[in-house]
């Protein structure tokens, strides 16, 4: 069941937020004005996990902005936090399912959550950037008919993350 995040049900926000495994990376190539990837194994997989980020009230009190909580059996299990975003996208800022959980459609329905939601606001599509090394993500994304909008070599140079390379994925509708 999905649920909008409220005051009450704020602290479930931090539930789903847990590790990954990171076993190789995705290799874009732009030609001829179309995004393609290939895929690299690591030899040495390693485990990633997102810092936690503070969620404030505005995700609850701006109309704009949203997160939205999959619960199973009164327990959170997935969110999604998006906003509208500048371009005309609802920019999707954070989506995670819990590890034991992955892999069963969550992600899908909060996906679908989100589209709802952005259409409800009269976004033309959803955006969202991820890491090359996410691979899972990546190809989740592909799956449900993102495609790769950009790449940016940059945006991480200045922490130890500085070999990934993010990822800007598109869904327009």
């Amino acid at each position: 069941m999905i649920k909008k995040m409220t005051h009450s049900n704020r602290a479930d926000y931090y539930k789903s937020n847990e590790s990954f495994l990171v076993s190789g990376r995705i290799i874009p190539r732009y030609e001829k004005d179309v995004w393609t990837y290939t895929e690299e194994a690591f030899t040495e997989p390693y485990m990633k996990q997102y810092e936690q980020e503070d969620i404030d009230d505005s995700y609850m009190e701006d109309a704009e902005k949203a997160v939205f909580l999959f619960y199973a059996d009164d327990r959170c299990i997935g969110r999604i936090k998006l906003r509208s975003n500048w371009n005309g996208f609802a920019l999707i800022e954070d989506i995670g399912v819990s590890g034991s959980w992955r892999q069963q459609g969550i992600g899908t329905q909060l996906l679908e959550k989100a589209v709802e939601w952005a259409k409800q606001h009269h976004q033309i599509g959803l955006m969202l950037e991820t890491q090359d090394v996410n691979l899972s993500a990546c190809r989740f994304y592909a799956r449900n008919n993102f495609i790769i909008g950009g790449v940016d070599t940059m945006l991480y140079s200045k922490f130890s993350t500085a070999h990934e390379k993010a990822v800007f994925w598109y869904r327009k509708f």
